[in-house]
Protein backbone atom coordinates (compact mmCIF):
# COMPACT_ATOMS: atom_id res chain seq x y z
CA UNK A 1 0.00 0.00 0.00
CA UNK A 2 2.56 2.37 1.39
CA UNK A 3 4.68 1.93 -2.01
CA UNK A 4 1.55 2.13 -4.50
CA UNK A 5 1.17 5.40 -2.60
CA UNK A 6 4.78 6.09 -3.14
CA UNK A 7 4.66 5.41 -6.83
CA UNK A 8 1.31 7.19 -7.19
CA UNK A 9 2.76 10.44 -5.46
CA UNK A 10 6.19 10.09 -7.73
CA UNK A 11 3.57 10.32 -10.98
CA UNK A 12 1.66 12.96 -9.84
CA UNK A 13 5.17 15.42 -9.20
CA UNK A 14 6.19 13.91 -12.75
CA UNK A 15 3.15 15.20 -14.15
CA UNK A 16 3.23 18.23 -12.56
CA UNK A 17 7.13 18.84 -13.61
CA UNK A 18 5.94 17.97 -17.51
CA UNK A 19 2.86 19.97 -17.49
CA UNK A 20 4.88 23.02 -15.94
CA UNK A 21 7.23 22.44 -18.96
CA UNK A 22 4.32 22.17 -21.63
CA UNK A 23 2.13 24.85 -20.41
CA UNK A 24 3.41 28.64 -20.54
CA UNK A 25 1.82 32.09 -20.58
CA UNK A 26 1.73 35.14 -23.47
CA UNK A 27 0.20 38.43 -22.49
CA UNK A 28 -0.84 41.30 -24.34
CA UNK A 29 2.32 42.73 -24.50
CA UNK A 30 4.52 39.85 -25.45
CA UNK A 31 4.87 37.30 -27.95
CA UNK A 32 6.96 33.98 -28.46
CA UNK A 33 9.07 31.79 -31.07
CA UNK A 34 9.50 27.91 -30.21
CA UNK A 35 12.59 26.80 -30.93
CA UNK A 36 13.21 22.94 -31.31
CA UNK A 37 17.00 22.13 -30.26
CA UNK A 38 17.77 25.89 -31.32
CA UNK A 39 15.82 26.22 -34.34
CA UNK A 40 12.40 28.30 -34.45
CA UNK A 41 9.64 26.36 -35.28
CA UNK A 42 6.86 28.65 -34.94
CA UNK A 43 5.75 32.55 -33.74
CA UNK A 44 2.97 32.74 -31.00
CA UNK A 45 1.84 36.48 -31.52
CA UNK A 46 -2.06 35.93 -29.40
CA UNK A 47 -2.19 36.20 -25.81
CA UNK A 48 -2.89 33.24 -23.64
CA UNK A 49 -1.88 30.12 -22.40
CA UNK A 50 0.01 28.09 -24.68
CA UNK A 51 1.86 24.61 -25.09
CA UNK A 52 4.83 23.12 -25.86
CA UNK A 53 6.99 19.73 -26.03
CA UNK A 54 8.38 19.68 -22.56
CA UNK A 55 12.54 19.30 -23.10
CA UNK A 56 12.67 19.14 -26.54
CA UNK A 57 10.92 22.81 -26.89
CA UNK A 58 11.84 26.18 -25.58
CA UNK A 59 10.21 29.58 -25.96
CA UNK A 60 11.59 33.10 -26.67
CA UNK A 61 9.69 35.62 -25.14
CA UNK A 62 9.80 39.10 -27.15
CA UNK A 63 8.08 42.44 -26.78
CA UNK A 64 5.56 43.66 -29.21
CA UNK A 65 5.23 47.15 -27.55
CA UNK A 66 6.81 50.01 -29.10
CA UNK A 67 10.55 49.89 -27.48
CA UNK A 68 12.56 53.55 -27.31
CA UNK A 69 16.21 53.40 -28.49
CA UNK A 70 18.30 56.32 -27.37
CA UNK A 71 21.81 57.00 -30.11
CA UNK A 72 24.58 58.89 -28.39
CA UNK A 73 25.79 61.99 -29.41
CA UNK A 74 26.63 62.34 -33.36
CA UNK A 75 28.71 64.84 -34.75
CA UNK A 76 27.81 65.48 -37.84
CA UNK A 77 29.15 67.92 -40.89
CA UNK A 78 26.60 69.67 -43.20
CA UNK A 79 26.89 70.68 -47.06
CA UNK A 80 27.76 73.89 -45.69
CA UNK A 81 30.22 72.58 -43.73
CA UNK A 82 29.23 73.50 -40.45
CA UNK A 83 29.59 71.08 -37.83
CA UNK A 84 26.46 69.96 -35.69
CA UNK A 85 26.40 68.08 -32.28
CA UNK A 86 22.97 65.85 -32.87
CA UNK A 87 21.13 64.11 -30.22
CA UNK A 88 18.36 61.85 -31.88
CA UNK A 89 16.14 58.80 -30.58
CA UNK A 90 13.70 56.34 -31.87
CA UNK A 91 10.89 54.38 -31.36
CA UNK A 92 10.51 50.81 -33.06
CA UNK A 93 8.85 47.61 -32.10
CA UNK A 94 9.43 43.90 -33.08
CA UNK A 95 7.29 43.54 -36.42
CA UNK A 96 9.08 39.97 -37.73
CA UNK A 97 9.86 37.94 -34.42
CA UNK A 98 11.09 34.98 -36.72
CA UNK A 99 13.55 37.30 -38.48
CA UNK A 100 14.17 39.42 -35.92
CA UNK A 101 15.94 36.40 -33.95
CA UNK A 102 17.31 34.88 -36.84
CA UNK A 103 19.29 38.22 -37.91
CA UNK A 104 19.92 39.95 -34.39
CA UNK A 105 18.95 37.56 -31.72
CA UNK A 106 18.55 39.70 -28.75
CA UNK A 107 16.97 42.96 -28.06
CA UNK A 108 20.61 44.37 -26.83
CA UNK A 109 22.35 43.47 -30.11
CA UNK A 110 19.15 45.04 -32.35
CA UNK A 111 19.62 48.10 -30.74
CA UNK A 112 23.44 48.15 -31.28
CA UNK A 113 22.72 47.77 -34.67
CA UNK A 114 20.10 50.11 -35.02
CA UNK A 115 22.30 52.58 -33.54
CA UNK A 116 24.61 52.40 -36.42
CA UNK A 117 21.96 52.45 -38.99
CA UNK A 118 20.52 55.79 -37.49
CA UNK A 119 23.57 57.72 -37.11
CA UNK A 120 24.66 56.53 -40.85
CA UNK A 121 21.37 57.65 -41.79
CA UNK A 122 21.87 61.24 -39.59
CA UNK A 123 24.93 61.36 -41.33
CA UNK A 124 23.75 60.77 -45.40
CA UNK A 125 20.47 62.93 -45.02
CA UNK A 126 21.73 65.76 -43.07
CA UNK A 127 25.32 66.04 -45.32
CA UNK A 128 22.84 67.41 -48.05
CA UNK A 129 21.29 70.60 -46.18
CA UNK A 130 22.56 73.42 -44.72
CA UNK A 131 22.37 74.80 -40.90
CA UNK A 132 19.67 77.03 -41.39
CA UNK A 133 17.71 73.97 -43.31
CA UNK A 134 18.21 71.80 -40.30
CA UNK A 135 16.68 75.03 -38.21
CA UNK A 136 13.61 75.91 -40.18
CA UNK A 137 10.54 74.32 -41.12
CA UNK A 138 12.44 71.80 -43.22
CA UNK A 139 12.90 69.78 -40.28
CA UNK A 140 10.25 68.10 -40.76
CA UNK A 141 10.75 66.65 -44.20
CA UNK A 142 14.38 66.00 -43.09
CA UNK A 143 12.82 63.71 -40.14
CA UNK A 144 10.61 61.90 -42.69
CA UNK A 145 13.58 61.26 -45.26
CA UNK A 146 15.87 59.90 -42.35
CA UNK A 147 12.86 57.61 -40.91
CA UNK A 148 12.54 56.18 -44.33
CA UNK A 149 15.97 55.32 -44.50
CA UNK A 150 16.02 53.75 -41.00
CA UNK A 151 13.23 51.90 -42.25
CA UNK A 152 14.41 50.50 -45.00
CA UNK A 153 17.39 49.03 -43.18
CA UNK A 154 15.76 47.81 -39.88
CA UNK A 155 13.01 45.74 -42.05
CA UNK A 156 16.34 43.39 -42.28
CA UNK A 157 16.17 42.59 -38.81
CA UNK A 158 12.25 42.28 -38.55
CA UNK A 159 12.19 45.60 -36.93
CA UNK A 160 9.69 48.53 -37.73
CA UNK A 161 10.64 52.05 -36.98
CA UNK A 162 7.84 54.37 -35.47
CA UNK A 163 9.74 57.53 -35.29
CA UNK A 164 12.67 59.49 -35.42
CA UNK A 165 13.21 62.53 -34.26
CA UNK A 166 15.94 64.82 -33.36
CA UNK A 167 15.74 65.85 -29.52
CA UNK A 168 18.47 68.54 -29.70
CA UNK A 169 20.76 70.10 -32.55
CA UNK A 170 23.82 71.82 -31.03
CA UNK A 171 26.63 73.87 -33.15
CA UNK A 172 29.84 73.38 -31.29
CA UNK A 173 31.38 76.30 -29.83
CA UNK A 174 34.04 77.80 -32.43
CA UNK A 175 30.92 77.27 -35.21
CA UNK A 176 28.25 79.12 -32.90
CA UNK A 177 31.05 81.92 -32.50
CA UNK A 178 31.40 81.81 -36.40
CA UNK A 179 27.36 81.72 -37.52
CA UNK A 180 26.80 84.74 -34.88
CA UNK A 181 29.82 86.41 -36.40
CA UNK A 182 28.40 86.29 -40.12
CA UNK A 183 25.13 86.80 -38.72
CA UNK A 184 25.81 89.90 -37.18
CA UNK A 185 27.55 91.40 -40.00
CA UNK A 186 25.08 90.57 -42.38
CA UNK A 187 22.36 92.54 -40.35
CA UNK A 188 24.86 95.49 -40.06
CA UNK A 189 25.39 95.48 -43.58
CA UNK A 190 21.60 95.43 -43.79
CA UNK A 191 21.24 98.39 -41.63
CA UNK A 192 23.70 100.03 -43.53
CA UNK A 193 21.79 99.76 -47.01
CA UNK A 194 18.80 100.82 -45.23
CA UNK A 195 20.63 104.06 -44.09
CA UNK A 196 21.75 104.84 -47.64
CA UNK A 197 18.20 104.24 -49.05
CA UNK A 198 16.95 106.40 -46.59
CA UNK A 199 19.54 109.02 -46.94
CA UNK A 200 18.87 108.88 -51.05
CA UNK A 201 15.40 109.27 -50.26
CA UNK A 202 15.74 112.32 -47.80
CA UNK A 203 18.16 114.24 -50.02
CA UNK A 204 14.94 113.36 -53.02
CA UNK A 205 12.60 114.65 -51.34
CA UNK A 206 14.44 117.55 -50.24
CA UNK A 207 15.57 118.46 -53.75
CA UNK A 208 12.23 117.73 -55.07
CA UNK A 209 10.68 120.43 -51.95
CA UNK A 210 13.64 122.58 -52.58
CA UNK A 211 12.79 122.39 -56.20
CA UNK A 212 8.65 123.16 -55.62
CA UNK A 213 9.75 126.37 -53.15
CA UNK A 214 11.47 127.47 -56.07
CA UNK A 215 9.02 127.42 -58.26
CA UNK A 216 6.19 128.68 -55.64
CA UNK A 217 8.47 131.68 -54.78
CA UNK A 218 9.09 132.79 -57.93
CA UNK A 219 5.58 132.40 -59.38
CA UNK A 220 4.52 134.65 -56.11
CA UNK A 221 7.07 137.12 -57.04
CA UNK A 222 5.73 136.96 -60.55
CA UNK A 223 2.15 137.40 -59.53
CA UNK A 224 3.55 139.93 -57.03
CA UNK A 225 5.02 141.99 -59.88
CA UNK A 226 2.20 141.95 -62.09
CA UNK A 227 0.19 143.00 -59.05
CA UNK A 228 2.13 145.85 -58.02
CA UNK A 229 2.52 146.64 -61.85
CA UNK A 230 -1.21 146.98 -62.33
CA UNK A 231 -1.67 148.83 -59.30
CA UNK A 232 0.66 151.22 -59.71
CA UNK A 233 -0.64 151.79 -63.08
CA UNK A 234 -3.99 152.49 -61.83
CA UNK A 235 -2.53 154.95 -59.13
CA UNK A 236 -0.61 156.90 -62.50
CA UNK A 237 -3.79 156.67 -63.82
CA UNK A 238 -5.89 157.98 -60.96
CA UNK A 239 -2.91 160.43 -60.46
CA UNK A 240 -3.39 161.62 -63.86
CA UNK A 241 -7.23 162.15 -63.76
CA UNK A 242 -6.57 163.96 -60.54
CA UNK A 243 -3.77 166.30 -61.86
CA UNK A 244 -5.53 166.87 -64.98
CA UNK A 245 -9.23 167.89 -63.18
CA UNK A 246 -7.04 170.30 -60.50
CA UNK A 247 -3.40 171.25 -60.78
CA UNK A 248 -3.35 173.48 -58.39
CA UNK A 249 -4.58 171.61 -55.90
CA UNK A 250 -2.28 168.74 -56.26
CA UNK A 251 0.07 170.91 -56.31
CA UNK A 252 -1.14 171.42 -53.01
CA UNK A 253 -1.41 168.34 -52.23
CA UNK A 254 2.00 167.22 -52.97
CA UNK A 255 3.81 169.81 -51.22
CA UNK A 256 1.97 169.19 -47.97
CA UNK A 257 2.95 165.49 -48.29
CA UNK A 258 6.54 166.89 -48.75
CA UNK A 259 6.55 169.15 -45.59
CA UNK A 260 4.89 165.94 -43.76
CA UNK A 261 7.75 163.85 -44.50
CA UNK A 262 10.47 166.83 -44.15
CA UNK A 263 9.00 168.29 -40.94
CA UNK A 264 8.51 164.97 -39.30
CA UNK A 265 9.32 166.40 -35.41
CA UNK A 266 12.76 164.65 -35.40
CA UNK A 267 14.83 167.91 -35.24
CA UNK A 268 15.53 167.89 -39.16
CA UNK A 269 18.09 170.89 -39.39
CA UNK A 270 17.51 172.06 -43.59
CA UNK A 271 19.76 175.06 -44.85
CA UNK A 272 17.11 175.71 -48.20
CA UNK A 273 15.82 179.74 -49.00
CA UNK A 274 13.31 181.17 -47.92
CA UNK A 275 12.24 182.11 -51.56
CA UNK A 276 12.98 178.55 -52.64
CA UNK A 277 10.27 176.82 -54.72
CA UNK A 278 9.66 174.52 -51.54
CA UNK A 279 8.13 177.17 -49.17
CA UNK A 280 6.45 178.83 -51.82
CA UNK A 281 3.26 178.24 -49.47
CA UNK A 282 4.99 179.62 -46.45
CA UNK A 283 5.25 183.38 -47.96
CA UNK A 284 2.02 184.47 -47.46
CA UNK A 285 -0.85 185.03 -50.18
CA UNK A 286 0.37 185.99 -53.80
CA UNK A 287 -0.46 184.69 -57.05
CA UNK A 288 -0.54 181.41 -57.65
CA UNK A 289 -0.03 179.30 -60.67
CA UNK A 290 -3.37 178.17 -61.68
CA UNK A 291 -6.47 179.20 -60.97
CA UNK A 292 -10.26 178.74 -59.92
CA UNK A 293 -10.77 176.19 -57.19
CA UNK A 294 -6.58 175.61 -57.01
CA UNK A 295 -5.66 179.58 -56.53
CA UNK A 296 -8.27 179.14 -53.32
CA UNK A 297 -6.99 176.29 -52.40
CA UNK A 298 -3.64 176.97 -52.43
CA UNK A 299 -4.35 180.44 -50.55
CA UNK A 300 -5.87 178.70 -47.79
CA UNK A 301 -2.65 177.19 -45.79
CA UNK A 302 -1.98 179.97 -42.47
CA UNK A 303 1.23 181.74 -42.82
CA UNK A 304 3.78 179.48 -41.13
CA UNK A 305 7.35 181.03 -39.72
CA UNK A 306 10.37 179.80 -41.95
CA UNK A 307 12.69 177.40 -40.18
CA UNK A 308 15.80 178.79 -38.42
CA UNK A 309 18.95 179.10 -40.48
CA UNK A 310 21.09 175.94 -39.00
CA UNK A 311 23.68 176.26 -36.61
Amino acid sequence: MKRTLAIAGIAIVALGVVASSALFTVNEAQQALVLQFGEPRRVIQDPGLKFKIPFIQEVRLLDRRVLDLDPPVEQVILADQKRLDVDAFARYRIHDPLRFYQTAGTEAVAETRLNSIVNSALRRVLGNVTVLAVLSDERARIMTDIKGQVNDEAKRFGIEIVDVRIRRADLPEETSQSIFARMRSEREREASEARAQGQEQSQQIKSRAERERTVIIAEAQRDAQILRGEGDNTALKLIAEATSQDPGFYGFYRSLEAYRKSLNGNDTTMVLSPNGEFFRYFSGPGPQAGGGPAANAAQAPAPVPAPAPAQ
